[in-house]
C-alpha cells in the first residue's frame, strides 16, 4: 500500500487527563456545552457535541493535559494502510483491547506514538452513534474541531505527518505554527503544530454554528469568571473568529465560528504568513500569559508489536 491510501474521515476525539473528574465533567457540560454519554468506564468520563458516542475523553489522572488523540479513518483499508507503513518504518503499534474498544464505541484501533512529538495517537474506524441524537444546551457546536501541538521540533513533526500519514499543510504562520489537514478532510485544519520550548498540548478547539456563540460564550465565561486568555479575535488564515478560554486544569479551549474548505483535488497552495501577531488576529489582540501553559503530553504504556 502506498502513502495516498492512508485516508482519513475526521479528528475523532481527544483524551483530557484531568485532576478531578468530577470537577471537569462539570465544566464541560455546564460551561462548554458538551452532553454525557452513560456508558461508564472507572475513571473516565465520556462527553460529545454530536451524534456520535464520544468527542472527548476526561480521564482522572495526576496531572494535566493530552492523553491521546483518535483518528478515525476513511475505511478499514486505510487503517490497514497506517498499520502497513508504520510497520515498514519500524514505528510500534499497541493493539487496543476488544474490551476497551467497546467502551470507547470503535471497531479495530491500535495507538502509536507520533516520534517528534511523544504524543499518543490513536487510528480506528466505525465510532458507533450515541444513545440518543445530540441537542445543544446553551452553544451549537458543530463539532471539535481541531488540536494543535507544540512541538520542540517543529519542522521534524510537520514533516513526519507529511511524510507518514498523508497529512496537507493549508498555511503556514512562519516560525510560530503549520495548519495542517488530515486527507481528504476539507477542513482547513484538524492539527496545528507549534512551536514551543516542551512538546505538549497547546489548546483543544470546538466549531459552533452562529457566530452569535462565540459572543454569548465570552459573557458566560465573564460571568462565571472563567478566564478568557485570547478574543474575542479573528484568524487571517482561517478566517475563524475565536475566543480561547481556561478549563479547570489551566488548559486552553477554543470556540470558533468558520473556516475554509478545501477540495479533494486541486486545492490552493499553503500561504506563507509573516511571523507577527497581525497574522494570527486580524483585530490585533495578543494573547494573556496563561495561554497554552498548561497540557502535558502522556507517554503510550505498554507498546506491543501487532
Amino acid at each position: 500500500m502506498a502513502i495516498s491510501d492512508i485516508r482519513f474521515k475526521q479528528l475523532g476525539y481527544a483524551a483530557l487527563n484531568v485532576t478531578d473528574l468530577t470537577r471537569s465533567a462539570t465544566f464541560y457540560q455546564t460551561i462548554v456545552g458538551l452532553s454525557r454519554e452513560d456508558d461508564p468506564q472507572a475513571g473516565c468520563i465520556y462527553l460529545r457535541c454530536s451524534d456520535k458516542h464520544h468527542d472527548i475523553v476526561l480521564t482522572q489522572a495526576a496531572e494535566p493535559g493530552l492523553k491521546r488523540l483518535g483518528w478515525e479513518m476513511e475505511s478499514s483499508a486505510a487503517l490497514e494502510a497506517v498499520r502497513i507503513h508504520f510497520e515498514e518504518v519500524g514505528i510500534e503499534m499497541s493493539a487496543v483491547s476488544s474490551e476497551e474498544a467497546a467502551s470507547l464505541g470503535i471497531e479495530e484501533a491500535f495507538r502509536a506514538t507520533e516520534p517528534t512529538t511523544g504524543c499518543t495517537f490513536e487510528f480506528y474506524i466505525a465510532m458507533r452513534r450515541a444513545s440518543s441524537p445530540w441537542e445543544p444546551t446553551h452553544t451549537k457546536i458543530a463539532r471539535l474541531g481541531h488540536v494543535v501541538l507544540n512541538s520542540t521540533d517543529h519542522a521534524a513533526t510537520e514533516r513526519f505527518l507529511l511524510e507518514h500519514l498523508n497529512f496537507r499543510v493549508s498555511d503556514r504562520i512562519e516560525g510560530i505554527v503549520t495548519f495542517m489537514r488530515c486527507f481528504p478532510n476539507p477542513y482547513h485544519h484538524s492539527l496545528g503544530v507549534g512551536i514551543g520550548p516542551v512538546n505538549a498540548l497547546n489548546h483543544v478547539n470546538f466549531m459552533v454554528t452562529d457566530l452569535d456563540d462565540v459572543g454569548k460564550g465570552n459573557n458566560r465565561m465573564k460571568q462565571n469568571k472563567v478566564p478568557i486568555v485570547f478574543g474575542l479575535g479573528k484568524h487571517p488564515p482561517s478566517e475563524s473568529v475565536f475566543l480561547y478560554y481556561l478549563d479547570p486544569d489551566g488548559m486552553t479551549i477554543e470556540y470558533s465560528f468558520g473556516m475554509e474548505e478545501f477540495p479533494e483535488v486541486a486545492p490552493r497552495e499553503p500561504r506563507k504568513m509573516a511571523p507577527n501577531l497581525s497574522s494570527i488576529d486580524y483585530w490585533g489582540g495578543m494573547p494573556d500569559p496563561a495561554f497554552a501553559k498548561v497540557g502535558k503530553l502522556e507517554p503510550l504504556q505498554s507498546v506491543q508489536r501487532r
